[in-house]
């Protein structure tokens, strides 16, 4: 293996770290989970739960992400071998870990983002503009029934991607998220003014803010405490791999105060978005795919300039999940690369193969391979399952062990105030008490609910 990190690009800029980093934590999740979940849970009394989550989990393991391998400038295998105090400690396995959950989320993200991509045509062409939702069910059906367009679209997607990583992490990553962020934002405010126009905009704004703190159960906390993991890309290397490639001077803890409130930002404008042209032809506010490939083109069919609001809406979903493969498929590209001696070209085309396979059994899931179960799952569920139960909240709460327990806060000090030059100890001695004593333990929490064992 080689271990060598010398001549390592990097992001030139403190907005294309901003850009980067925030073009990560935004994805498909941010156009429909966060704001359903929002409204079915409480409101604004969900939201306040779940920014005191974010706090105790997503902010402080971001953190600790970040800076770890910022400190180390390498892969996120790397990172843990070398800032291990105890060698003989195996914590490069965390690094593997996220890899590997890396590898199964694109497997069927990949596929969810090839659907997006698809809608964008299927909106220019106008096919799927229609207020019944019969017609709009039978289009999404015979996209995800159909294995060749299936396959095909999602390897384009990979082709995309993996050609924007070829250009390199400054022209590639941080060039692309620098000029996709602002459009991601001007499409969002374009659909808000015209969703605050419609009929029943108070009603979906409500449905979206007002609070409901009857509705604050055990089940709605464990879902923030769970969303404010998940949704911030922790725990499978992602941010570790970004983190290395921020500048020395780059102020952490800001920068990542400002990911979180940019990222809780680009939701609710999604809220306001979406919601109130939900409620005012009629549909339900439910969550996933229905909403989204069903609801949607059922909804703008009825407002005019629908068909332009439609392509606007499809091309802001191909934005936000752009970002957020980019930041995926860094990670096993930058490991190849770095720990396997192999060129930048070789690590990203073996990536993009080895996801070509995987990702194919989640492509066909919904016809070929239908009734193809393991453990009781399709391979697209399994897939998200064993990620995001398993391998996510491990990885998590490993890096929280690790920094709060292995690498110790002197060092953890030392690299968070930029060796010294900012006056953050107050900062620091807060996230490192939660990294070492909150976090892991409400990481393993979520864990255990998502496998069922509570």
């Amino acid at each position: 293996m080689n271990n060598k990190t010398t001549g390592r690009s990097g992001f030139s800029s403190s907005f294309g770290v901003l850009a980067a980093t925030l073009g990560s934590a935004v994805g498909l999740g941010n156009i429909w989970k966060f704001p359903s979940l929002t409204g079915a849970n409480g409101g604004a009394g969900f939201l306040l739960v779940y920014l005191l989550a974010t706090l105790a989990i997503g902010l402080p393991v971001m953190i600790a992400e970040i800076t770890l391998g910022r400190a180390a400038k390498a892969n996120p295998i790397t990172t843990l071998q070398t800032l291990s105090p105890r060698k003989s400690l195996p914590w490069w396995l965390v690094g593997a870990g996220g890899m590997l959950a890396a590898f199964l989320i694109l497997s069927f993200y990949s596929e969810v983002v090839a659907w997006v991509f698809a809608y964008v045509f299927k909106a220019i062409g106008g096919s799927i503009l229609s207020s019944d939702r019969q017609v709009t069910e039978a289009a999404f059906g015979a996209l995800i029934g159909d294995p060749l367009q299936s396959l095909l679209w999602q390897w384009g997607v990979l082709v995309l991607i993996g050609g924007i990583l070829l250009m390199g992490v400054t022209k590639g990553i941080e060039g692309i998220t620098k000029k996709l962020m602002p459009v991601l934002f001007l499409l969002l405010l374009l659909l808000c003014a015209v969703s605050l126009t419609l009929p029943k905009v108070a009603e979906g704004i409500a449905f979206l803010f007002k609070p409901d703190f009857s509705k604050i159960t055990a089940g709605v906390i464990l879902t923030a405490m769970g969303l404010a993991f998940f949704k911030l890309s922790l725990g499978m290397g992602t941010m570790m791999t970004y983190g290395s490639y921020f500048r020395d001077d780059q102020n952490i803890p800001a920068t990542t105060v400002r990911v979180m409130l940019a990222d809780l930002f680009v939701s609710m404008l999604a809220g306001i978005a979406i919601f109130p042209a939900v409620f005012s032809f009629g549909f339900a506010p439910s969550a996933g795919p229905s909403l989204v490939f069903i609801t949607i083109p059922a909804v703008f069919s009825q407002i005019p300039g629908g068909q332009l609001l439609m392509i606007a809406f499809f091309a802001l979903a191909s934005v936000a999940a752009t970002g957020a493969m980019l930041s995926m498929m860094e990670v096993p590209v930058v490991i190849l690369h770095e720990r396997f001696g192999m060129s930048r070209t070789k690590a990203t085309v073996l990536t993009i193969a080895v996801l070509v396979v995987m990702g194919s059994s989640c492509a066909l899931t919904n016809n070929v391979l239908a009734d193809f179960k393991l453990f009781g799952m399709n391979i697209f569920d399994l897939f998200d399952f064993a990620s995001s139960n398993v391998l996510l909240p491990l990885g998590g709460i490993a890096v929280a062990l690790f920094v709060g327990w292995v690498w110790g806060r002197e060092n953890f000090q030392r690299a968070l105030s930029n060796q010294g030059a900012l006056h953050n100890a107050a900062v620091t001695g807060v996230v490192f008490f939660l990294l070492r004593y909150v976090s892991p333990l409400l990481i393993l929490v979520v864990m255990l609910k998502g496998l069922g064992l509570f």
